[in-house]
């Protein structure tokens, strides 16, 4: 039941990390995939490996948000499922938090969020229905030092999924959310490197300490994100909507 073969995914923030795992994921279970990034070279070469459509999508931009969910309607005939993966991190003491810092994590976190879920539901209620996917974390359950801005956005993110889960419910569209733990991708070289900074660590230490501390003994893998996801987006998740699933080896407990 968690064959794919008759939908058509639409996957932002998709080019590497845990969104070209997924988009590898949802290829592999039999669905169309469009690859949406900031950078159109790597989303076309991803696209190219796995049979997909390779597009540009600024997700701080709504106009390019409109033209990119119209172009992978227009390829594939409309869309059953979003994937909303594009994110981006950053950290720093309440000193430090710049008004430009906090608006560019609201405006891909938050906004990349809400607006991609807005340009692709109307085709959805056309269509008798759909399945969306947010990218919370577990930052998102929980406050972190030098995290604020951050971990506020993805509690956001938790919320607008339950909100819009509860809205779109009477036109079968369903609305989950994942909240990743720590996870094995190139992102966490960044996040790393801060941690170090504002921690006073070695480069290499924080990533060591938190996958020694997940219970089940290791950092997540990319793979390990993107099949949940899957799960979530297909039949064997029918009955399933308005939660926020905890895919974090066992760090966060609800």
């Amino acid at each position: 039941m968690t064959r794919l073969d008759d939908k058509r995914v639409l996957i932002t923030g998709a080019a590497r990390g845990i969104g070209a795992a997924t988009a590898r994921a949802f290829a592999a279970a039999g669905a169309e995939v469009a690859v949406a990034d900031l950078s159109e070279a790597e989303a076309q070469t991803l696209a190219r490996e796995i049979g997909g459509l390779g597009l540009a999508m600024d997700v701080t931009d709504l106009d390019a948000i409109r033209a990119g969910v119209a172009q992978v309607e227009a390829e594939f005939g409309g869309i059953d499922v979003l994937v909303n993966n594009a994110g981006i991190f950053n950290m720093a003491p309440i000193e430090e938090i710049t008004p430009e810092d906090y608006r560019r994590q609201y405006d891909v976190n938050v906004g990349g969020t809400l607006f991609t879920c807005q340009a692709v539901v109307p085709g959805m209620k056309a269509r008798g229905g759909g399945a969306i996917i947010n990218f919370a974390s577990q930052a998102g359950r929980r406050g972190e030092p030098n995290i604020a801005v951050y971990c506020s956005t993805k509690a956001a993110v938790i919320s607008i999924t339950q909100s819009l889960a509860l809205e779109l419910a009477p036109d079968n569209i369903r609305v989950n959310a994942i909240a990743p733990g720590v996870v094995d991708t190139p992102m966490w070289e960044v996040v790393d490197g801060l941690f170090a900074k504002y921690e006073n660590r070695e480069v290499g230490e924080k990533k060591r300490l938190v996958g020694e501390a997940v219970p089940l003994g290791h950092m997540g893998r990319p793979e390990e994100i993107a099949d949940p996801c899957v799960f979530l987006a297909s039949d064997a998740a029918r009955y399933i909507t308005a939660q926020c699933l905890n895919v974090d080896g066992g760090n966060w407990m609800s």
